[in-house]
C-alpha cells in the first residue's frame, strides 16, 4: 500500500464525520464518501470528494477506509454485512473505525478482516463537533503497533492528541474511560449552575471564577457557554452517550467493577431523552435540572 498519498474512503458524515472527511480533502487527499443520508455529503462534493452509492464501491476505489458511526449495531452491519467493508474488502487495505462501539466488536472487526490480509484499527475519538472541526479531536487507538504507525499521517491530519493504547478494542477501552469521566462532570456542572442560579449568583461570572480555578475542564470552557446562551445544539447527541454509558457499564459488570456515579448518570441522561430530547447535545442535560429548580 503506498501511504504518502492514499485514496481514502469516509462512511458516515454527520455531525462530527463531516468534518473528518473535509479536513482530508483539505489535505490533499482524494476522498470517496457514503452516507446513507445524501443530504449530508452536499458540503463534501463542494470540496470536491467523490461520492460513492454504497460500501462496496466506497471499499472498491479506497486503500483506507474510515467510518464514524452511531451505534455498534450500525458498525456490524457496514463491517461485518453481507454487502459491507470485509465482505467487499482485499487484501492490503486498512479499514479505521473512530465510532465509539464495543471492545468485542471492534476485536471481532479486527480479526474478520485479517482473514482477508485486511488491516482494523479502531480509533474512537473525543472533542466533540468543535474538537472535529477544528481538527484537534484525540483519537484513542486499538490494534497492532505496526497498523498505527501506518494510520499516524492520516490521524495527524484530525486531531493532536493520538495514542497507541495497546491491542484491538484497547481504543474503545481507552474511550470508556473518557465517557465515564465525562458522565460525571457534566452533572456535576450542571449541579454548580442549579447551585448559583438558586441562591441568586450571575452565571456568567460564576462560570468566570470557577473557569479559571482548579474545577475548570472542556466541559466547562466549552459546554457551559453553550448552556448559558441557550444553544443545546449537539456536538455530541444525548441517545449516542446513553449508548456509551451503557457499553462502560456492561464492560464494568463483566468485571464485578460497581460504577455509582456512572449509573447516575446514566439514570440522569434517560430522564432527559423520556422529556423528549434525545437528539439534544449532551449539556442539554441541564434541562434535568432547570426542571428541578421549577
Amino acid at each position: 500500500m503506498e501511504m504518502s498519498k492514499p485514496t481514502l474512503g469516509f462512511i458516515g458524515t454527520g455531525v462530527m464525520g463531516k468534518s473528518m472527511a473535509g479536513h482530508w480533502l483539505k489535505a490533499g487527499y482524494e476522498v470517496w464518501v457514503y452516507n446513507r443520508t445524501r443530504e449530508k455529503l452536499g458540503h463534501l462534493l463542494e470540496l470536491g470528494a467523490r461520492e460513492a452509492r454504497s460500501i462496496a464501491e466506497v471499499v472498491q476505489h479506497a486503500q483506507v477506509v474510515a467510518t464514524m458511526l452511531g451505534f455498534p449495531t450500525d458498525v456490524e452491519d457496514v463491517y461485518l454485512g453481507e454487502n459491507g467493508l470485509i465482505a467487499n474488502g482485499s487484501p492490503a487495505q486498512l479499514f479505521l473505525d473512530f465510532t465509539t462501539s464495543s471492545p468485542d466488536l471492534a476485536r471481532k472487526i479486527a480479526e474478520k478482516a485479517r482473514e482477508k490480509g485486511i488491516s482494523a484499527l479502531d480509533a474512537p475519538v473525543s472533542g466533540g463537533d468543535i474538537g472535529a472541526r477544528e481538527a484537534r479531536l484525540s483519537i484513542m487507538c486499538g490494534g497492532s503497533e505496526e497498523v498505527f504507525n501506518i494510520a499516524r499521517p492520516l490521524l495527524n491530519v484530525l486531531g493532536q492528541n493520538i495514542m497507541h493504547h495497546g491491542p484491538d478494542g484497547a481504543g474503545q477501552h481507552a474511550k470508556m474511560c473518557n465517557q465515564i469521566t465525562i458522565a460525571g462532570m457534566m452533572m456535576s456542572v450542571m449541579e454548580a449552575l442549579a447551585y448559583a442560579k438558586s441562591v441568586g449568583l450571575d452565571p456568567e461570572k460564576m462560570l468566570a471564577s470557577v473557569g479559571s480555578g482548579a474545577a475548570t475542564s472542556w466541559t466547562l470552557q466549552n459546554l457551559m457557554p453553550r448552556v448559558l446562551k441557550g444553544d443545546l445544539n449537539p456536538g455530541f447527541f444525548v441517545l449516542h452517550f446513553i449508548k456509551d454509558m451503557d457499553i462502560a457499564l456492561n464492560e464494568a459488570e463483566k468485571r464485578g467493577l460497581d460504577l455509582p456515579a456512572l449509573r447516575l448518570a446514566r439514570q440522569q441522561y434517560q430522564r432527559l431523552a423520556d422529556m423528549g430530547y434525545p437528539h439534544l447535545g449532551t449539556h442539554a442535560l441541564w434541562l434535568v435540572y432547570e426542571d428541578l429548580l421549577g
